[in-house]
């Protein structure tokens, strides 16, 4: 059976950046990858930040978002249960991550990945049986 990965919020927002065309290849690379092997899994709090970040920072219009969220909900999605909060957040207290880091990490593991993959927490580090991967320095 291929790696599930777990897709954090900075990957699909690189997806999105013309002004870092490296990042933006490797991240459009890495999900087209996911999604052809059916690997790739998302959380409802990836896509409410992605979707954050689409308005407020890459002012992109509600319009396109709304095609990216209609691509993107071919990934198998998460849905942050309070279960997963109760993880993340006894995960926040052991692990002094950021409860929101935390709460993807719970989804990651809840959801059976074995891989994290995200610039934002500390590559190679295992949480939980779930490995964190930076995809932009680890090709």
């Amino acid at each position: 059976m291929a790696t599930r990965s777990f897709i954090d919020t900075n990957i699909l927002v690189y997806a999105e950046a013309s002004d870092e065309p490296a990042k933006q290849q490797i991240a459009l690379a890495l999900l087209k990858q996911l999604y052809e092997t059916a690997t790739g899994v998302l959380s409802t709090q990836v896509l409410q930040e992605y979707c954050n970040v689409a308005l407020k920072k890459l002012k992109l219009p509600a319009g396109y978002i709304r095609a990216q969220l209609d691509l993107y909900e071919q990934f198998e999605i998460v849905q942050v249960t309070p279960a997963i909060i109760r993880a993340g957040l006894d995960l926040h207290q052991t692990r002094s991550v950021s409860f929101y880091d935390a709460l993807i990490m719970a989804s990651a593991e809840m959801a059976g990945c074995s891989v994290l993959l995200s610039e934002d927490m500390n590559s190679g580090e295992v949480i939980s049986s779930v490995r964190v991967q930076n995809p932009f320095v680890e090709n």
